[in-house]
């Protein structure tokens, strides 16, 4: 018999942040003692599902991963997947993410490239080895010469942006929230908060060996030495909220409508180069953890991606944005109608169709269009992207047609006057400059737009 409460399931007992925020929501937690096997509305796993999880969902249930991302998620599937991309549609667009090459495939060709830098010299001559299986900064070291390059497995080799932006000599990057709800049409929400993670000893090319001033992982940060001084600036610890640095922006007179656009056109570029080859699961939903750093001139570049975000409160930074990351999560799910149609059918016994084998029980996908009523994020490019057939070339011309609008017709004082004087007319929804309308529901940094859970009012 199922239960009139929704029920999640939990995959070796973790995250312990999913299970305190859906407990707090009122579901309850599977217990396959008590429940049936197919009793449950949410399965959440670190690692990813198999075949046979998908085709047997259920209406009522929602997996937390999309099958075949593994694409963009893993380092080697990533570069091979952006080089193709690039090669393809010879976008600028495209060049997002350091030259990289997977060894010992690309030996050659990497060596190559090697001596060709190393004879300009320079900042380009540094380079980053990443094992292509690893996570959370194990096995990653930092190389000048060819010589002290020595590895076992495959790896990524990524030329080392060596010139970041840094908040009073310390590097960061920052970790992009982005939930895919959908594939087929492809719709993507980026969420408004996120985290800057900081390196937790001063920047310095002389010791690249020195890992807490190259690598801004926690896990490696938080044993650090200078973990919990309070540093110039960045504070104790080593993570801001993105709140804090949309401040930073300001007080540097960034252009912030630029940067944010850009970011989105990485996670969409990004997303598009595995779109097509993803199959339609509309019962799934994932979370990404986009990695991004932003150099000296302000250009953004991918570093990876994650398919399991870590979901970990090692400060209150994190319980604040990871919290509300998760409950939006949910919100987006919106899984009102669905336990209904759980319930009926344990108690009915109706005919329990499987979610591949007919649509008319499925929750309906939410697309930007529909949502951009309510504020949500949303672009005319991914507009393109959520049609019935996907076009990938014109959602990058789109892109790329919007990007050079912004570029060059909104800069840092035309801002300023515009915030000073027409915060009225925005509020009302005014055209303010061409194609502005279009970035300002999308991009969470100037116009700090409500949390997802505002947006789907209480029935």
């Amino acid at each position: 018999m199922a239960s009139s409460s929704l029920v999640f399931r939990l995959h070796d007992r973790g995250p312990e942040l999913v299970r305190k925020v859906l407990l707090e929501r009122g579901w309850k937690e599977y217990d396959g003692g008590e429940q049936e096997e197919e009793d449950w509305n949410l399965y959440w796993r670190a690692s990813a599902f198999r075949s046979s999880d998908y085709h047997n969902l259920l209406p009522w249930q929602r997996l937390n991963h999309h099958p075949k991302t593994v694409g963009i998620t893993r380092k080697d599937c990533l570069v091979r997947n952006l080089r193709r991309m690039r090669a393809t549609f010879r976008s600028s667009l495209y060049h997002f993410s350091p030259a990289a090459f997977i060894l010992p495939n690309d030996h050659t060709r990497f060596l190559s490239e090697y001596t060709r830098r190393r004879q300009t010299g320079g900042w380009s001559a540094y380079w980053i080895c990443k094992p292509v299986d690893l996570s959370q900064g194990r096995g990653i070291f930092i190389f000048e010469d060819y010589k002290d390059l020595i590895y076992d497995s495959s790896v990524v080799i990524q030329r080392y942006i060596s010139n970041p932006l840094l908040i009073s000599g310390y590097k960061f990057d920052l970790r992009i929230y982005v939930c895919v709800k959908n594939f087929h049409p492809l719709t993507i929400y980026m969420h408004q908060e996120g985290l800057v993670r900081f390196a937790t000893d001063k920047y310095n090319l002389s010791s690249l060996d020195n890992l807490y001033a190259h690598l801004t992982n926690t896990s490696i940060n938080k044993l650090g030495p200078f973990y919990t001084t309070n540093k110039e600036r960045v504070g104790q610890g080593c993570k801001w909220a993105m709140n804090k640095f949309r401040c930073f922006l300001r007080s540097q007179g960034i252009n912030e409508l630029l940067l944010w656009q850009k970011i989105n056109n990485i996670v969409t570029l990004t997303l598009l180069s595995i779109a097509p080859s993803v199959p339609s699961s509309p019962n799934c939903v994932e979370l990404f953890g986009f990695d991004v750093l932003i150099d000296s001139k302000f250009k953004p570049w991918l570093l990876e991606v994650n398919s399991s975000p870590a979901l970990t409160l090692d400060c209150q930074v994190d319980v604040t944005v990871k919290k509300g990351l998760i409950s939006d999560l949910i919100d987006l799910m919106n899984y009102r109608s669905i336990d209904s149609l759980r319930e009926r059918a344990y108690r009915k016994q109706l005919p329990r169709y499987h979610a591949s084998q007919t649509s008319r029980f499925s929750t309906p996908v939410a697309t930007f269009k529909e949502l951009k009523s309510q504020k949500t994020s949303g672009s005319r490019a991914t507009l393109n992207a959520s049609q019935h057939k996907l076009d990938v070339k014109l959602v990058i011309q789109e892109l790329h047609k919007l990007t050079c609008q912004l570029a060059s017709g909104c800069s840092q004082s035309d801002k300023t006057r515009r915030r000073e004087e027409g915060d009225g007319k925005k509020d009302e929804g005014v055209r303010t400059s061409d194609g502005e309308e279009d970035f300002e529901s999308l991009l969470w940094g100037p116009k700090d737009p409500p949390l997802l859970s505002q947006c789907f009012p209480s029935s």
